[in-house]
């Protein structure tokens, strides 16, 4: 009986203050129409996702804001750094997160840039509604507390 290969990737790029500033809801996976040396930029781990956002626009979902240098060893071919880029989910997830989007204070924010076990790059994107100040103070509390308990656990085994 053969084992299950189990895929790791080694490109895991962030939106570390997305879970301080939002409240995360309902998860999706969508693929992104890159250029030619987007692809390898991501690869090579030169990305980053602050201050990133998408939109709904004419039933596509857009990425907004991301950053992804320009590839080293580029030519004139090179790209742009910060366009638009779109995002690949079926049309039912789609109708979903419109329908979620109609609230006030919702909002659609990337959390994570990967690359899947195909060589893809997929971005999870999270519907999330903004925190307020006491809620931001409440996660820090949280974590600290954690952060304690396991400490006091070394401590004693």
């Amino acid at each position: 009986m053969a084992k299950a290969k189990t895929f790791q990737s080694k490109i895991n790029i962030k939106n570390k203050k997305a879970e301080f500033d939002y409240l995360l809801f309902d998860k999706y996976m969508a693929g992104i129409v890159l250029t030619g040396t987007e692809i390898k930029s991501i690869r090579a781990g030169k990305a980053s996702l602050v201050d990133t956002y998408c939109m709904v626009i004419g039933g596509e979902v857009w990425v907004k804001n991301m950053y992804i240098a320009q590839y080293e060893h580029g030519s004139y071919n090179n790209h742009v750094e910060r366009r638009d880029r779109k995002l690949l989910l079926n049309r039912k997830e789609i109708r979903r997160i419109l329908s979620a989007l109609k609230a006030p204070g919702f909002a659609l924010i990337p959390t994570l840039l990967f690359i899947d076990e195909n060589g893809r790059a997929k971005l999870d994107i999270y519907i999330a509604r903004g925190k307020k100040s006491y809620d931001k103070r409440e996660t820090l509390k949280e974590k600290e507390d954690r952060r304690e308990m396991a400490r006091s656990f070394k401590k004693n085994y």
